[in-house]
């Protein structure tokens, strides 16, 4: 079970089947609230640059996401947090609900924006500030339902639920589909399967997935390596018989594709997936980094879609990582010399890493400019903005 898991994310928050379908954000001042440990350092940049269309008041609308409302606000949405008034003597002072009025103030000549709680600018730089001395206490019911996610969860549950990134020496010797009870090349829901292989137990739940294409890359010596395979889950069965090393699967259910032979038989887990995401900026993570997949494409990405990028758990990066996506510089010729010259690269989009693996993770596309191809870069946003 330990080998053939090796390489599965982690997740510390409870399985999201049993969980409310909503991510909502935390937004702590500077990005640093996770923990003291990844909180960035100090830095010696310019006040974050407001819109000039920028609302003193905006009504939270069912539908807004975290993203989009930053949109409304600054030119660069990355910087949120820092004119973010939360309440640091509440828990959970970041969580945003439909209806909330959220105020332009000034706060020591720095623009800053709260939740209006009746009391007006004047009460959101005393909670900002902690001087609350004279405030009676207030309680809010709201389910965690109707937060304000920072992106729609129906565009990122699929590759949450049903896809992973292994290493490949994972399934070495595990158990895979042999054939069908009637013969068929393909099987769905409701039929049986022979799955070939040891560790079967009767009575026991897994789970069919389907191999992806291989993540090859080449080293700085020019050696091909291969830095993950993904897994799609196809089917949930119940072993219902076995014998030597076939076991019997009855297909309780199928995933938007029918069982074929060859397919992996794993054991089910409910993944246990978060439900809060903390956007923060990938300052710390080594640049130069790639758009290597685009997900259910074969084409480019654009806002919604779902890419792969070659920086993992191994190079520090988290689910809520927000990387500037850019497009590589066109290669000149020089008038003058008649070298060739490659043109600096333009951030085209933002993406925000939900899905972390070993070397590789899944990230979210939350803006792109213009459409974003393979090979794309991906490095820490510039934050003079």
């Amino acid at each position: 079970m330990k080998k053939v898991l090796k390489g599965m994310p982690s997740f510390s928050a409870l399985g999201i089947k049993n969980q409310m379908l909503a991510l909502a954000v935390c937004v702590g001042v500077g990005m640093g609230t996770i923990s003291t440990t990844h909180a960035a350092p100090a830095r010696n940049v310019n006040p974050p640059s407001l819109k000039a269309s920028a609302p003193n008041v905006y009504v939270v609308k069912k539908g807004d996401t975290l993203w989009d409302i930053s949109k409304r606000f600054l030119k660069n949405p990355v910087r949120w947090p820092e004119i973010w008034a939360g309440n640091k003597h509440v828990k959970n002072p970041h969580w945003i609900f439909p209806g909330d009025r959220l105020l332009m103030c000034d706060y020591q000549g720095r623009p800053i924006i709260g939740k209006d709680e009746g009391d007006g600018c004047e009460g959101i730089i005393r909670r900002y500030t902690g001087n609350t001395t004279s405030l009676q206490p207030q309680i809010r019911v709201e389910s965690l339902n109707n937060t304000i996610p920072v992106i729609p969860l129906e565009y990122i549950q699929h590759w949450l639920e049903r896809t992973s990134i292994i290493a490949p020496e994972s399934l070495q010797q595990t158990p895979y589909i042999l054939g069908t009870a009637d013969q068929r090349v393909l099987a769905a829901k409701g039929q049986n399967v022979y799955a070939r292989g040891q560790g079967l137990q009767v009575g026991q739940r897994y789970a069919v997935y389907r191999e992806g294409e291989p993540y090859i890359f080449t080293d700085a010596n020019g050696k091909k390596y291969n830095a993950g395979l993904e897994l799609t889950q196809v089917a949930s069965g119940i072993a219902v018989r076995g014998e030597n090393d076939i076991t019997t699967l009855e297909l309780t259910d199928t995933y938007n594709a029918e069982v074929r032979r060859g397919d992996r038989v794993l054991p089910e887990y409910d993944p246990m997936l978060p439900t809060l995401f903390y956007p923060t900026n990938a300052e710390h993570i080594a640049a130069d980094g790639q758009v290597v997949r685009v997900m259910g494409s074969i084409g480019t990405a654009a806002k919604h879609s779902v890419v792969t990028i070659d920086r993992g758990q191994a190079h520090g990066v988290q689910s809520g990582h927000v990387f500037a996506v850019t497009q590589k510089g066109e290669v000149v010729t020089d008038p003058k010399t008649r070298e060739r010259v490659q043109l600096p690269g333009e951030r085209i989009g933002y993406a925000m890493v939900f899905k972390t693996f070993d070397q590789l993770s899944y990230a979210y596309i939350l803006d792109s400019e213009l459409p974003i191809k393979v090979g794309a870069g991906i490095q820490p946003p510039i934050m003079e903005d």
